[in-house]
């Protein structure tokens, strides 16, 4: 089975929708995506500098557009029988599914963007990683400081979150064997600290139409798959503070016989991931359309 997954926030970088640009109806679909989230993705994906783009409320449709922008350049993506997305990557996913129109997708996660911002800027807060050491003496470690694990990316390694100054208590003194280091990200994700985006996000999606998934759908909740679309969605919601597991996702990957993985733009971090949780199994990162052809070689090996 050839799954396709879609990254999260921070995978983005100045300039990276340039090359994409030049895809036959890509501008007219951005422009779309521009006026569904809110956000002006032409000029982010192609003008703007790093900074601008690491901006929430920019760089998650940024994301998501950018993840549908090469889905829909992949040929033969209707025949994937698989999705999961990363964070704010499940939106994709989730559009990828049918479970929401691209439209919906983008407008909600223009909306949660706004939202995950405004909550962030209530309180001083942030995110670290954490790489390596014994997994439960760090979980004991940052239940001393007040601290949430907020991604588990699996391949040891762990994102946490919370108030900059216990960040930064945990960075003077990291639990043994352990590496920190500090996430260019403006708040505490996947916390309770994001509990008034999720309430705003909450009231969005209720109105939103929703369908079954029409493929294999992973959630990060807890890395099962997942048919219901309303169920899907239900959890998308509660994804906002709840922590990403991504190394149950990928548990479930192994477990399915994943025999390949596809990750659309902005890529590379998810397949970094697999390199390590999966070992040998044969992932190409779509970060230009030239990759495109790689992607379509592990979907189609026999016309390779």
């Amino acid at each position: 089975m050839i799954i396709s997954v879609f990254p999260g926030q921070g995978s983005q970088s100045p300039g990276f929708l340039l090359p994409w640009l030049e895809l036959d109806g890509a501008a007219e679909r951005l422009a779309s995506y521009s006026d569904w989230s809110g956000v002006d993705l032409v000029a982010a994906g192609t003008e703007w500098d790093a900074d601008r783009i690491r901006d929430t409320q920019v760089a998650q449709p940024l994301i998501v557009a950018a993840s549908l922008l090469s889905w829909n350049a992949l040929p033969g993506h209707d025949a994937v029988p698989a999705v999961a997305g990363h964070s704010v990557g499940e939106f994709a996913a989730a559009a990828a599914a049918g479970i929401l129109s691209e439209e919906d997708a983008l407008r909600l996660v223009g909306l949660r963007g706004r939202a995950m911002a405004a909550a962030a800027a209530a309180a001083p807060t942030g995110m670290s990683a954490v790489i390596g050491g014994d997994e439960a003496s760090v979980i004991a470690r940052l239940d001393e400081l007040g601290l949430h694990p907020a991604n588990y990316n699996g391949g040891g390694q762990l994102v946490v979150a919370g108030a900059t100054e216990a960040l930064a208590e945990l960075a003077s003194t990291p639990p043994a064997g352990t590496r920190i280091i500090a996430l260019q990200v403006a708040g505490a994700f996947h916390t309770p600290y994001m509990q008034p985006a999720m309430a705003a996000l909450r009231a969005a999606a209720d109105a939103v139409e929703v369908t079954d998934s029409t493929r294999t759908v992973w959630t990060n909740r807890d890395g099962t798959s997942v048919t219901s679309g309303r169920a899907f969605v239900d959890l998308l919601v509660d994804q906002v503070v709840s922590p990403v597991r991504w190394d149950l996702c990928m548990q479930s990957f192994s477990a399915a016989g994943v025999t390949g993985i596809i990750e659309l733009a902005p890529a590379g971090a998810l397949t970094g991931l697999a390199k390590r949780a999966l070992r040998g199994t044969p992932a190409v990162a779509v970060k230009t359309p030239d990759d495109l052809a790689a992607a379509v070689a592990l979907l189609s090996p026999s016309d390779a």
